[in-house]
């Protein structure tokens, strides 16, 4: 059975200024030879810092922005050959659910013209019908009928969430990218809206792109995780077996930075040092390179791919050249107890080696000895 979405590639460039003429003069690298592949009833999450480029990813996916290189399958067509008609009829199929509630909502629509647009667009149920398929989206995600009249003002930010949920499935797709879908919300309502997504995955079939920077939200509700670093993923593994044993040490710092519901828990965190890249101008080699405390002169000198490992890890690729030298990750993440004495010595041991250590900061993070 082939994926639903397969991205290959992937390469968008942003040009950031002109000369007279019109010409680039420098480039917004924000995507620069992504691939992934998204199957069905699946959730595939996309992680990392702000500006990685995981924003940019998804709105390729839809061909909302075009790719500059690639290419974009989506249930065995390729997207990039669609013309304009063939495009619309592509647009039933995916959909996009906006970080902003409030934005992403017309304020001078009510509920029922907003919900009632796209199905008058695609002709998916007569006019005659249409009222009753508008309250049968309403309940859908949890809310009451009789609020169609309403406008987006008049709800809460997490109701308005529910209200473009509803939109998305009006038109019955098969893929939706969550892009940072509960960012703007309260803690509180949070969990809310996840679980509606999963229900509704569980009940409609649908697979995901869950865009966030929010480990904790990703671990709820991801089957996959790729792990996104100034334009390129750098690990991608089952959920399960990322969190548990992370292989890039920026998987590692991303999740030694998730906050322990433990007020009095001891914490080590391993803390990124070092000259934060532009994506204007990346360095050479690995990107990571210049806050990466296990650098070596190969991490400098050329770019690692993406790739499997062997055993347990063919089906956890990692980009990083130094990815099956490292320490075990429980001697880098952070547990309640600090850490013990042995992990300590092999964490000392591992820094005296040439290359362990960058910038005078040890692998977990901490000012080194002098």
């Amino acid at each position: 059975m082939t994926a639903l979405l397969e991205a290959e590639n992937l390469v968008k460039h942003f040009p950031a200024s002109r000369n007279l003429f019109g010409r680039p003069t420098s480039l917004v690298r924000a995507v620069d030879g992504v691939s992934f592949h998204v199957d069905r009833g699946e959730t595939l999450a996309l992680v990392g810092e702000s500006g990685c480029g995981k924003s940019t990813v998804s709105r390729l996916a839809l061909r909302l922005i075009e790719p500059d290189a690639g290419s974009l399958r989506f249930d065995g067509r390729d997207l990039l050959a669609l013309d304009a008609d063939e495009l619309r009829g592509f647009r039933r199929q995916a959909q996009i659910i906006f970080q902003d509630p409030y934005a992403a909502l017309n304020p001078r629509m009510s509920v029922s013209q907003i919900l009632g647009e796209p199905l008058a667009l695609h002709e998916l149920v007569p006019p005659s019908r249409r009222r009753a398929r508008i309250e049968e989206l309403l309940r859908l995600v949890g809310l009451e009928p009789r609020l169609a009249r309403r406008y987006p003002h008049e709800f809460s930010g997490g109701q308005r969430q529910r209200i473009a949920i509803a939109r998305a499935l009006a038109v019955e797709p098969k893929l939706i990218i969550c892009d940072e879908p509960v960012s703007a919300l309260d803690v509180s309502i949070r969990s809310q809206i996840l679980n509606l997504l999963r229900d509704l995955q569980d009940r409609l079939g649908l697979s995901y792109i869950f865009v966030s920077h929010d480990l904790a939200v990703v671990k709820h509700i991801a089957d996959r995780v790729a792990v996104m670093n100034l334009g390129g993923i750098v690990e991608t593994a089952a959920t399960e077996a990322l969190f548990a044993s992370p292989h890039h040490p920026y998987s590692r710092a991303l999740l030694s930075a998730i906050p322990l519901p433990k007020p009095q828990a001891k914490r080590t965190r391993m803390v990124l040092q070092g000259e934060l890249p532009s994506a204007l101008d990346p360095p050479s080699g690995c990107r990571f390179h210049t806050r990466c405390p296990f650098v070596i002169e190969h991490c400098r000198a050329e770019a690692p791919d993406l790739r499997a490992g062997t055993g347990d890890a063919i089906n956890h690729p990692v980009a990083c050249h130094r990815a099956a030298e490292l320490p075990p990750a429980g001697a880098i993440l952070p547990f309640d107890g600090g850490f013990s004495p042995a992990l300590e010595k092999l964490v000392a041991a591992f820094s005296s080696e040439q290359g362990g250590a960058a910038g005078g900061v040890d692998i977990i993070g901490r000012p080194a000895a002098e």
